[in-house]
Parts: C-alpha cells; structure tokens; sequence
C-alpha cells in the first residue's frame, strides 16, 4: 500500500502540481486506483491541462459518475473517469458538490462526450453542470418529479 507521501510523487500528480499548484487538494489511494481529489471551482481547468499536456494526454474521458453522500456533506460526489492511452495510465478526478447548491462547471468544452455523461448524472442526482450546451433530462420524462438516485428520494416515488 503507498504512503500519503508515494501518492504526492505520483507523476501525474507532481506534474498536475508544476503546472497549477492547488489542483490536487487531497490524493486518495483504494486498491491500487488513485483518485485526486480537486476543488469544485477548478475541474474544467484541471481537465484541461490533464487534457493538453504534452506530458499527461488524458484524452479520453471515459465516464462521469455522481455519488450521494447523504448526510454527509458536502453531499454529492462527481466522479470523472480519465485516459491516457499515452501513458497507458487511469485516473478519477473527484469534486464534492454541497447538497444546498449543487453546481459544477460543465467540462464539454474539454471533452465533447462528457455532454451525456452530465446530463444523465443532472437527471438522476440533480446537480447541474454550469455551462452546459444542453442541460436537460436524459432518462426520466420530462415531467418527472426529483431525482430518483438521490438516498431520500421515495422508494415508490413521490405521491
């Protein structure tokens, strides 16, 4: 298992780190998967220099999943799956949104795919994508009511 100091000198964290210091809050390590823990204000711009950089090439955005926290807060959790078939190397990008207002910066300009990912995680858990070209349900009608992945939305749904 590594050490909080093995994660720091991940490459692609020292490097995320030399080209914008603060991008990485916190580094996580679970079973061999690293995830870098960043501010909700700054994902698109994390995105974009794991995106660009000659050294990184994080230019497959594989998948964005949300988390309910709930009680904890902040409540939600937005998951961004990265690939770089360069380095032959994954990483998760992590963004804790607060329950009272869930808004994060769309990343489509990033990564054009990441246009459904959003709307479907805006369509089951309610947190909106600032931004975003076309922010509007995916899976639920129109005229559902809540978010159905949320842990206190009804088992039966609202009445």
């Amino acid at each position: 298992m590594e050490t909080p100091q093995e994660r720091n000198d991940n490459p692609v964290v020292r490097r995320l780190q030399q080209l914008e210091p603060g991008l990485a809050a916190e580094v996580l390590e679970y079973r061999g998967e690293m995830a870098v823990v960043v501010p909700r204000e700054r994902i698109r711009r994390a995105c974009e220099l794991l995106r660009s950089d000659a050294e990184l090439q994080f230019t497959f955005l594989s998948d964005v999943s949300g988390v309910d926290r709930f009680p904890v807060e902040p409540r939600f959790e937005v998951n961004y799956h990265l690939l770089s078939l360069y380095r032959r190397e994954r990483i998760r990008l992590k963004v804790r949104v607060p329950g009272a207002n869930p808004v994060v910066e769309s990343v489509t300009s990033v990564w054009p795919t990441a246009n459904w990912h959003e709307r479907e995680v805006f369509d089951l858990f309610g947190v909106r994508f600032e931004g975003h070209p076309d922010l509007r349900r995916i899976l639920m009608p129109d005229n559902w009511e809540g978010h159905p992945l949320r842990k206190d939305y009804p088992v039966e749904g609202y009445r």
